[in-house]
């Protein structure tokens, strides 16, 4: 299979690693041979219609920091590869912008458009524009898949969508974002919010403009996405009512623990309405994990509940999201 990669940061470098490393392993158990044909970021390009030499591609971002610094590199767009390379999959790897979804956006609707089928971990595009984007596979006759976009390498959507098939899931709610969860259970140690985002940057959960998570924007992107594809909804991000962790003082985490509790923020579906907000969660719950962790809890009309639990991030996590996509991908077109 040939993949374009757009976008070569955290994500996209792991992906090339975990072919590099698993190769063999992968022909062996799968029958797949991943090459990808062309790579692009924000600085250049390198196309190779036999496949990129992965090492090669990796030493020319670290230390030229562009693909473009790869042998034979040049200077072509990522819609100009994305339109010209001959490829099966595209795999879209651009940071997440939930303004207006771009440049994600167009690179999947481009990459449909000529016929190829589409892995993103970028969240915007799904977040603002999911169901449009699932008509527009749909008739081009391609598929669309993000498994890394909702917990990383914690098999959330694939866990909903076929380990409870034939039950009918009724809600769900859970801890989305790793960063918030890490902010609120240093508070439950004692730590200011102020000192908990401090520690959360050092320690680089959190981003130097960190709103996308303590706000809730990064949870209520990844309810859309789970809403639309676990429900069956039709919603974007205007459709979640949203509140931050931003107000989350000491005092009420310390009343939450005389409670027994603890407070979290909680992304909740009830099949009506989208909710991202700061709740008292029981300790007993199951979703009531601390530090990164993400947690879900799936109510299905005869199973009862279940509840998944992961780490939802890491370059090599989502990279291993992106590979099950891949091998799905293989297994439903080429088989």
């Amino acid at each position: 299979m040939r993949v374009i990669v757009v976008g070569f940061g955290v994500v996209g470098q792991s992906f090339a690693k975990l072919l590099l490393s698993r190769s063999a392993d992968l022909y062996s158990k799968y029958g797949i041979k991943p090459r990808i044909v062309a790579c692009v970021d924000n600085d250049g390009s390198a196309v190779a219609p036999a496949g990129l030499d992965l090492q090669r591609l990796l030493d020319a971002k670290k230390t030229k920091g562009t693909v473009g610094a790869y042998e034979r590199g040049g200077k072509f767009s990522p819609l100009q590869v994305i339109e010209s390379v001959e490829a099966e999959v595209v795999l879209e790897c651009t940071p997440t912008n939930l303004n207006d979804g771009e440049p994600g956006t167009s690179h999947i609707i481009t990459a449909m458009r000529t016929g190829k089928h589409v892995i993103s971990v970028n969240k915007g595009p799904l977040a603002l524009a999911f169901p449009s984007l699932i008509e527009l596979a749909n008739y081009n006759g391609v598929m669309l898949r993000f498994s890394g976009t909702v917990g990383g390498g914690t098999p959330i959507l694939e866990f909903a969508k076929r380990c409870l098939k034939g039950d009918r899931i009724t809600s769900f709610k859970g801890i989305l974002n790793g960063t918030t969860n890490y902010i609120l259970s240093k508070m439950e140690e004692g730590l200011t919010y102020e000192s908990a985002l401090q520690d959360a940057s050092k320690k680089g959960y959190a981003e130097a403009n960190p709103s996308l998570d303590v706000d809730g924007f990064d949870a209520a992107a990844k309810l859309v996405i789970m809403a639309n594809w676990v429900m069956g909804m039709k919603v974007t991000m205007k459709d979640v009512k949203r509140t931050g962790i931003t107000k989350v003082t000491v005092t009420d985490v310390k009343k939450a623990a005389q409670r027994g509790n603890a407070i979290k923020l909680i992304a909740a579906c009830d099949s009506r309405q989208l909710d991202v907000t700061p709740s008292e969660v029981a300790k007993t719950d199951p979703i009531c994990v601390n530090g990164t962790l993400n947690a879900v809890t799936f109510s299905s009309e005869h199973s009862g509940q279940q509840t998944i639990i992961g780490r939802g991030a890491g370059g090599m996590e989502t990279a291993s999201a992106v590979l099950r996509d891949l091998i799905e991908i293989r297994d439903t077109t080429f088989s």
